[in-house]
């Protein structure tokens, strides 16, 4: 008997170190940190039911990315694609209304990194595991019908060749390439190639020290210093609201308009999500006692300056994903 329950345990152990990565491909293909865990579950549950069947003629991982293709495929068949508010319409008036909001189901969600990417990876691959887990490359992906997005992910991300993708999907190398040519041109359409040129896998001191002034410049609520720190064609969005704001301008109008309730605000830094550095945000307790959560800030930079603010509103969700407090007491 301990022996039969070593060998199961030895047989998932080989199943669950695939676990991260095929994290990061459902991500991708899902939008969604939540559902991508659901699908890898269900993918490494179908896959240990299935052990005494496999026949072993292809390796285990691609076995597995097989199974995870197929329960992704089954999650998105007939459900609208996930987006970003820039996906939706144009950028809004400042001093506008706010606007409607839709459901988390249809907005792509934060993830954090550790979830997708293994940090003591080859510096290169790290870089460029992170740069295609960005928000921007995650939305333009649910552009893509399901089969092209497997496609384009298994071909430009992980470098699978098309005769392995093909085997995988069951299809020819043809049709392998056919999907791949037409997943390419609407990821042009979209202005980003499949691939974008790797950033560094860590802040360097500058980038650090701009992120020091900007919470403090954000927690002071000083609208000059903030004005320093962005550039000027910046974005900003908050799901659920369809809401965007493009450019510094109009930016910092929203945040002196409707968005002045933020002032007052404690910014607290936290891990990485989606190849950014991301913040706590807690705005001042309607009790009158601390500060409580309002929004994951997951911040872009670029060239010494932030170009991108998206504020992801649903704190139930996503705080304790990325191990954020439920309140700030008074004092901390």
């Amino acid at each position: 008997m301990e022996g039969t329950v070593a060998h199961i345990s030895a047989d998932f152990g080989a199943l669950e170190r695939h676990r991260r990565e095929l994290t990061a491909y459902c991500y991708r293909m899902l939008g969604s940190p939540f559902e991508a865990e659901d699908a890898v579950q269900e993918t490494l549950l179908r896959a240990w039911r299935a052990l005494d069947r496999f026949e072993g003629r292809s390796a285990v991982r691609s076995w597995l990315y097989r199974i995870a293709t197929n329960v992704c495929l089954d999650m998105l068949d007939g459900r609208k694609r996930r987006a970003l508010p820039m996906d939706l319409g144009p950028a809004r008036d400042p001093g506008g209304p706010v606007g409607g909001t839709r459901a988390a189901i249809e907005w792509v969600e934060p993830a954090p990194d550790e979830l997708l990417v293994a940090p003591d990876g080859d510096p290169a691959e790290v870089a460029e595991a992170r740069e295609t887990i960005r928000l921007a490359f995650v939305a333009a992906l649910q552009h893509l019908p399901p089969r092209q997005r497997a496609v384009l992910i298994l071909c430009e991300v992980l470098r699978w060749k098309a005769a392995e993708a093909a085997e995988l999907l069951d299809t020819s190398v043809a049709s392998v390439n056919s999907a791949l040519q037409r997943a390419r041109a609407t990821l042009e359409q979209s202005d980003l190639n499949a691939v974008s040129s790797p950033r560094p896998t860590e802040l360097g001191d500058e980038e650090r020290a701009l992120l020091a002034r900007y919470v403090e410049a954000f927690e002071g609520y000083d609208m000059e210093a903030l004005a320093s720190l962005i550039q000027e064609d910046a974005e900003q969005s908050m799901p659920p609201y369809e809401l965007w704001l493009s450019g510094r301008d109009d930016i910092l109008r929203w945040w002196n308009g409707p968005g002045i309730g933020c002032k007052g605000s404690r910014v607290i830094p936290t891990i990485a999500a989606n190849g950014a550095p991301a913040f706590g945000q807690y705005r001042v307790s309607q009790s009158g006692s601390g500060h409580d959560p309002w929004a994951l800030q997951v911040l872009e930079l670029d060239a010494g300056r932030i170009v991108g603010f998206t504020f992801f509103l649903d704190t139930d969700a996503v705080f304790p994903l990325f191990g954020l407090p439920a309140h700030l007491p008074p004092g901390s």
